[in-house]
Parts: C-alpha cells; sequence; structure tokens
C-alpha cells in the first residue's frame, strides 16, 4: 500500500532524486505525511517508481533540513516537533524579520510597495472567499517578499531554513477561526509602515505580527502529544 500525499514525480521539475525529494518535502510539510511515519526506502522506490539511489538522496537532504530522522539499522521517520525547537525558530525569524522590515521600510521602491499591496488585496479576497488554504500560501509570499526586498539572497534562504518547522507545525492550526482575517489586518499595518517609510513603526507592526503565533502553537502539545518528542 502507496504513502498517501505524495506528488506524483513526473509533475515536478529536476533531477530524480529532486523530484523525489520534492514530493516526500511537500507531504512533510503539508502533514500528509505526519510526524513519526516511518519511510520505506522500499516502499518509496515501488510507489514513485525509482531506484534506492535518488530515494537515499532525497532522504539525506530531509535529514539535514531536520525533517526527518534517520536511526541506522532501524528505521527513517518524520521528525517529531519538539516545542523548544519551535521557540528558537520563532525568536530567529523575529529577530531576521523585524530587521529586514527595517531595512525595507528605509529603502524600498515603488515597484516593492505595489507587490506588496497586490499581495495583501489577495490575502483580502481569498479570506473572504474562505479559501484558506490560498491565503496561507498568500501569507508566506508577503512575509517572502519583504526577504527578497533586502537585496540580500542569503537571508531569504536562512529565513526558509529557520521557517520548516513553524510551516508543519502551523498546518495543526487550519483552519483557525477568525485568524487570517486579524493576519490580513496586522499585513495591512506592516505594510502601511512601509509605505510611510517608518522602519520603527515597520519594527513594531512586524514584532506584533510575529508574536501571534507562539501562544497558538504552544497548546498543541497537548492537543497533540503524538507528534511531539517525549520530554
Amino acid at each position: 500500500m502507496g504513502m498517501a500525499g505524495l506528488t506524483d514525480i513526473e509533475s515536478l521539475s529536476g533531477s530524480l532524486a529532486q523530484r523525489v525529494y520534492q514530493s516526500l518535502r511537500e507531504a512533510i510539510l503539508s502533514l500528509a505525511l505526519p510526524p513519526g511515519t516511518v519511510l520505506k526506502k522500499g516502499a518509496l522506490c515501488e510507489q514513485l517508481g525509482v531506484s534506492r539511489s535518488p530515494v537515499s538522496e532525497a532522504i539525506a537532504r530531509l535529514s539535514q533540513e531536520g525533517l526527518v530522522d534517520v536511526i541506522p539499522q532501524s528505521a527513517t521517520r518524520v521528525s517529531s516537533f519538539s516545542m523548544e525547537e519551535i521557540r528558537e525558530a520563532c525568536f530567529l525569524r523575529e529577530a531576521l524579520e523585524t530587521t529586514a522590515v527595517e531595512k525595507v521600510a528605509r529603502q524600498r521602491t515603488e515597484e516593492q510597495l505595489t507587490q506588496l499591496s497586490r499581495n495583501v488585496r489577495l490575502q483580502r479576497l481569498l479570506v473572504e472567499d474562505g479559501d484558506f488554504s490560498g491565503f496561507y500560501t498568500a501569507d508566506e509570499e508577503f512575509h517572502e517578499l519583504i526577504m527578497e526586498f533586502t537585496g540580500f539572497p542569503g537571508v531569504s534562504l536562512v529565513a526558509g531554513n529557520v521557517s520548516l518547522q513553524l510551516k508543519r507545525a502551523r498546518m495543526l492550526l487550519l483552519p483557525e477561526e477568525g485568524r487570517p482575517a486579524g493576519a490580513v489586518k496586522e499585513h495591512q499595518r506592516v505594510l502601511d509602515a512601509i509605505r510611510a517609510g517608518d522602519p520603527a513603526a515597520a519594527q513594531a507592526a512586524m514584532k506584533a505580527h510575529l508574536r501571534q503565533l507562539i501562544p497558538r502553537l504552544e497548546p498543541l502539545e497537548r492537543l497533540h502529544p503524538e507528534y511531539f518528542r517525549s520530554r
């Protein structure tokens, strides 16, 4: 029996190992493969129609990202959540994004303002339509745009790595009653501060927005203990 939630690698691009990696990564981040799921190489090879080599290469990359735990001579499992690691990721994310938004507020261009404005309008429409999956994607794009607009490519890469475990954990929260509409308002305040060229206000608005996450994530350890590491 195959694993549910794996994207057909024929629809993906890149080398064979890259496509296997993308398929597994997407399934892990969406919780189609939840924490604790055992990944059997033989079954994956059969389901995806590939040899063991690209599967092994993909699992090695996922292990480096902290998304799977490889236990020699035992099993490979999708990594469980750690609340301590989630708190650390939130801390690092706030440090990165408040610094980034301060720089963007000082140096923003009209084109950047246009892209951010379009994104927030799209978020609002998606929430009105009840498309919370679409909203989640647009929400992530808003933050990615701000990191991109710093002009430092490495910053976006670091921010993406920091947020990996947060992306997974947030999937347990969806859909949240009223939260997407609140997030849109918070994004609008960040955008207004950037448009006004007010770095301090942009930092304050971003900090207030990001600090909404931890109080919502902390109860998950009690609600979904099967997904968390035992202390």
